[in-house]
């Protein structure tokens, strides 16, 4: 078994037995055990009580989020014409038609948002394959399929976090970065829970929030407390 560093052993001490907290709470043991050599991110991970192989309990959406990500975050997108102009104008990092699909299809995937005005996604959909697995494929229901590409893409890099439920029920999102002050940090968490609330499936009986944690990228999670975290 490898040997814990110093460090490594005294966050796991920090947290240990501490489960249930309150966001703040959460957030400020978070921020004062985050010691890795660079700005971590705070990620969120919410078990849901869904089976998201049926289609009335498949859990996705999107949250602006009061105090932005801290990443920049890299826009393509799909169109043609006036459209693609908006685009670039916006400040999208790649934008293009066929030339943009056959560089997708070579491999070269050098954005973390991709956006399509509807008459594009007969082109995207040969794509799908490739953008699906990484949650990448333009949907209309998260805004990426439309026609007011300026807003989107404004939308994608201030901020914007995209959330869909995997197969085990689970929901993971980056929400800010541990630099952040403690109270961004709260706001934030605290919007990505409500929107995750707000999207629950008719499908989805019984419990539907049933664990929230915390963590930075490099360090221990911590449980929330759910109620308090969900408002409820």
């Amino acid at each position: 078994m490898a040997k814990l560093g110093k460090r490594t052993k005294a966050a796991r001490e920090a947290f240990a037995g501490k489960d249930n907290l309150s966001i703040k709470e959460a957030v400020s043991l978070i921020k004062s055990n985050a010691h890795a050599k660079f700005d971590e991110t705070l990620e969120i991970a919410m078990n849901l009580g869904v089976d998201p192989r049926h289609a009335d309990q498949m859990v996705r959406g999107v949250v602006a989020l009061p105090n932005g990500t801290g990443k920049t975050v890299r826009v393509a997108v799909f169109a043609r014409g006036a459209k693609a102009e908006e685009a670039q104008a916006a400040g999208a990092d790649i934008v293009g038609a066929e030339d943009l699909m056959e560089t997708i299809q070579s491999g070269k995937i050098e954005f973390d948002r991709c956006i399509a005005t509807p008459d594009m996604m007969p082109l995207v959909g040969r794509l799908g394959k490739v953008l699906g697995p990484r949650n990448l494929m333009p949907n209309p229901k998260v805004g990426t399929v439309t026609m007011d590409v300026a807003t989107a893409v404004t939308a994608a890099k201030g901020g914007e976090v995209q959330f869909k439920v995997e197969k085990a029920g689970v929901i993971h999102g980056g929400i800010g970065k541990v630099s952040f002050s403690e109270e961004k940090l709260v706001e934030n968490v605290r919007a990505f829970v409500d929107a995750v609330s707000k999207a629950r499936p008719v499908g989805a009986k019984g419990t539907y929030m049933k664990k929230v944690s915390l963590s930075s990228t490099m360090g221990p999670g911590v449980s929330l407390d759910v109620a308090s975290a969900s408002g409820n």
